[in-house]
């Protein structure tokens, strides 16, 4: 039996600074797999606030690949491309692979996370995994606007 590594979709607060963005993995598949059977995608986690915020920037600009958010509602993740997790490097927010040591598929539909829902399901996006450099610009304008808002 498959055997999934859960992430707590709340830690991050460990992030470190800003690192510069050279060495992303690009493209929208991801080109690696924890087996041959088994999907390998990293996720990048942020406070559902901003993460809602940078989904709408995504979809109304670049596109935004599958989102999940966790059972209480407090972050959000987005799937990006395996390899995402060497480099990110974005100050509020954590990424790590999603499976490690899966022996199988998850069942169509499954988000692949435990615990966790889909927001935007891989069904009703174009993208299979949003671009980590588009991400990235994304959580950094909602951080922005954030701060705007709350400073009225």
């Amino acid at each position: 039996m498959a055997q999934r590594r859960r992430f707590p979709l709340l830690d991050t607060d460990s992030s470190r600074t800003t690192a510069a963005a050279p060495g992303w993995p690009t493209g929208n598949w991801p080109t690696g797999t924890g087996t041959d059977h088994a999907p390998a995608w990293d996720l990048v986690t942020v406070p559902a606030r901003q993460g809602l915020e940078a989904a709408d920037i995504l979809r109304l600009r670049d596109g935004v690949g599958p989102v999940l958010y966790d059972g209480s509602g407090a972050t959000l993740g987005f799937l990006v491309p395996p390899g995402t997790a060497d480099v990110w490097d974005v100050p509020g927010s954590a990424c790590a692979p999603t499976w490690v040591g899966a022996t199988r598929r998850p069942c169509p539909g499954e988000p692949p996370v435990a615990g966790a829902r889909w927001l935007v399901p891989p069904e009703r996006t174009h993208l299979r995994a949003t671009e980590p450099a588009r991400l990235r610009a994304a959580l950094g304008e909602a951080r922005r606007l954030l701060q705007a808002a709350d400073g009225l």
